[in-house]
């Protein structure tokens, strides 16, 4: 054999030792990370924002209704029900596309820096407890449904540490509806009042919802019957819930209102049942401090309160994918300065509805604004649960002064 070709064939099987070796070293070296369950967690137990099973900003998914010993602290819940609203349908896949534009928030990107707090990391353990199963075909059966399952979820029993805390916020549970149209918020007030007792409403809406129903066209009803199943809309719901003795008197609160009145009476029905109204236009004369200030003024801190939130509060050229869309609305960015400004509210239960995403955009617009209020509702009522424990978790903050609330001012 040629010299030439010896030392060719010795380079060649040079390289194929070469070879077999690393691939022995591949296959026989030791991983990366360990096999403990800490190092699995750590390898695959987390989430990029494009990937995962759709829950609320990645939340572990329990089914609370069906194996209601499962301990939480915070609750998200779906009510995918729109079948009584009285224009565009469409919000029963609101908690599916608040879901799915919440994909951006994680726990180990979470933190809030206007509270210096990341609600996902801090004292709650909190769930995404999946959909309330809800019948389209019969609202009476809806309405029993929801009632039931939010009554059921107010019963529950926060997490072990919690229960025995001596931080009292932290002892019950706190339940983030999604909705939805806006009429599930009667039976969470129900729920709530077993709870409770009777609670203040701060209402975020372009519309009153304290509709007599007879105010819609009723010839075919008869509108001194308080049980006529048609009588349960997503305009009407704080009539009924006055008529049922679910609010505090005088303790309740519109804002962001603009819509069109079947007359001053409708003004009158909502006196009567007393609510103060805060106009969408207030906000340009006294500012967002000025509607933080006559809110948290008339509430106060220790009122339990719902929070419930009409994405149609906002200007539907910013939020279209809503079901009565109202135009001249509120920013995004104004609501987010709003419910900010208003975080020292007892808040004991919260919604965000009648977002409709077949009317919105490519963007996603409305159920991003959505899911970036539910951020900041959560965020809020993490952040009351330290500071009842004298932790302060703010460089400036509201203070009480002289028996008047002191609202920081972000503008």
């Amino acid at each position: 054999m040629r010299p030439a070709a010896v030392s060719v064939a010795f380079a060649a099987f040079s390289a194929l030792t070469a070879a077999h070796s690393h691939t022995h070293e591949a296959e026989t070296q030791d991983p990366f990370v360990g096999w403990t369950q800490e190092d699995l967690d750590a390898k695959w137990g987390t989430d990029w924002g494009f990937s995962g099973i759709s829950t609320f900003a990645h939340l572990p998914h329990a089914r609370c209704l069906q194996y209601p010993d499962i301990a939480y602290d915070i609750a998200i819940l779906g009510a995918p029900f729109d079948t009584a609203v009285s224009y565009r349908p469409g919000a029963r896949f609101g908690p599916r596309a608040i879901r799915a534009a919440s994909a951006r928030q994680t726990s180990f990107r979470g933190y809030n820096p206007r509270a210096a707090l990341n609600p996902y990391r801090e004292w709650a353990t909190i769930l995404d407890c999946g959909d309330i199963p809800i019948t389209p075909f019969d609202n009476a059966l809806a309405l029993r449904q929801m009632t039931e399952a939010f009554t059921n979820l107010a019963h529950s029993s926060a997490t072990p540490e919690n229960t025995a805390s001596t931080i009292s916020y932290r002892r019950k549970p706190k339940l983030l509806t999604l909705g939805g149209d806006h009429s599930i918020a009667l039976p969470t007030l129900r729920a709530l009042n077993k709870v409770y007792g009777n609670v203040a409403v701060v209402h975020f809406d372009a519309h009153l919802d304290t509709w007599h129903p007879a105010k819609y066209p009723s010839a075919w009803v008869d509108p001194d019957d308080p049980n006529e199943q048609s009588f349960f809309t997503h305009g009407t719901m704080f009539w009924v819930a006055h008529n049922e003795s679910l609010l505090l008197p005088h303790k309740s609160v519109h804002a962001g209102l603009r819509t069109r009145l079947s007359g001053i009476g409708d003004n009158e029905d909502d006196d009567a049942q007393g609510w103060v109204r805060i106009a969408c236009d207030d906000i340009d004369d006294i500012g967002v401090a000025g509607v933080i200030t006559k809110i948290m003024d008339h509430v106060g801190t220790e009122t339990p309160v719902y929070l419930s939130i009409d994405i149609d509060v906002i200007d539907p050229g910013l939020a279209p994918g809503t079901g009565t869309p109202e135009p001249g609305g509120w920013t995004t960015r104004e609501l987010i300065r709003v419910l900010r400004g208003i975080e020292g509210l007892n808040v004991v239960g919260a919604d965000i509805v009648e977002v409709a995403p077949a009317y919105d955009g490519v963007g996603e617009a409305t159920a991003l604004a959505a899911a970036q209020v539910g951020f900041e509702v959560l965020t809020s009522m993490v952040k009351r649960g330290l500071e009842m424990s004298g932790v302060d978790r703010e460089a400036e903050g509201q203070r009480v002064a002289g028996g008047k609330v002191r609202v920081r001012d972000e503008l």
